[in-house]
């Protein structure tokens, strides 16, 4: 455990719910982390976010995962000691993109890397549950790495039963959004195509105002699901029987300038019935990202 007089507290980088992040630096050697800085209440005790994150972390170790060097706990505050990245995707989409758009290859070298880091956690039996841009970290030398677990959770067999307020609004599967929950990984490779989606154009693909509107847009792209299309779509607790009736729109006229290979994958991700869409794993294999296959 080393303590906090080790780390000159530099810049602030954020705030969040329970949270706040500065850029710091390590005086003994230099090193630039960010440090998470949880004021502990007196009656509460620590959060159960940081704690959740913290086991996890402790437990994730992947290049494409970003690192938590230590654990500094005084009296009323904790201090989490993360690898220091230069910027999220969303600040590095607007510094580095086409109107946010990123270039072909970016986009595929981003999307490789996240699927990466979605599959390590996986295996580990993780589940993100809050994948976003703002949550997604690059580096100087272009690699991706996922960050904020505060939502995440340990999942285990039987599926367990989770809450559906989960993973921020635009990113969030249909089937949470219908009430669903016994999801399970599917729901990060969900939000995972909403950022392919959002890095090839530069925009939200489905930036809705609150749940109905949410799933209005998902439906007006990919069809309103029925019965036969998604079985017992109608018993989940949101769904209602006035959906307007959508047909699904043809993703080439959607995304004109992205090729057949690739808009098959992001159809493969982003299919409404969580049991057809693709796993991290299929994804990571399938022909788009041969190049980066060569050597597996």
């Amino acid at each position: 455990m080393g303590s906090t007089a080790q780390f000159q507290q530099l810049e602030k980088l954020g705030e969040g719910t329970y949270a706040t992040v500065y850029k710091g630096r390590n005086r003994a050697t230099g090193e630039l982390v960010a440090l998470k800085e949880i004021n502990l209440d007196a009656e509460e005790g620590t959060p159960s976010t940081a704690i959740r994150e913290i086991s996890l972390m402790k437990e994730l170790k992947h290049e494409n995962i970003v690192a938590l060097y230590d654990v500094i706990h005084t009296d009323n505050k904790l201090n989490l000691v993360f690898e220091h990245m230069d910027r999220d995707l969303k600040k590095y989409m607007d510094a580095n993109g086409n109107n946010g758009a990123l270039d072909y290859n970016t986009t595929k070298s981003f999307m490789y890397q996240l699927l990466r880091g979605i599959k390590f956690c996986h295996d580990n039996r993780v589940l993100h549950r809050d994948l976003k841009p703002q949550n997604l970290l690059i580096d100087s030398k272009g690699r991706l790495k996922l960050a904020d677990f505060g939502l995440a959770r340990a999942f285990g067999i039987p599926v367990n039963t989770f809450s559906n307020e989960v993973v921020t609004l635009w990113y969030r599967a249909p089937d949470v959004l219908l009430g669903s929950r016994t999801y399970s990984t599917s729901i990060d490779m969900w939000s995972a195509g909403c950022i392919m989606a959002e890095m090839f154009t530069g925009k939200p693909l489905f930036p809705g105002a609150n749940n109905e509107d949410q799933l209005q847009l998902i439906f007006k792209l990919l069809g309103t699901p029925d019965e036969r299309t998604w079985p017992q779509v109608v018993d989940l607790p949101n769904w209602h029987t006035n959906f307007a009736h959508y047909q699904a729109q043809d993703l080439r006229t959607v995304f004109p300038n992205i090729d057949l290979v690739c808009l098959y994958l992001l159809s493969m991700i982003l299919q409404l019935r969580p049991d057809q869409r693709i796993s991290a794993r299929a994804a990571l294999a399938h022909e788009w990202f041969k190049e980066f296959n060569q050597d597996i």
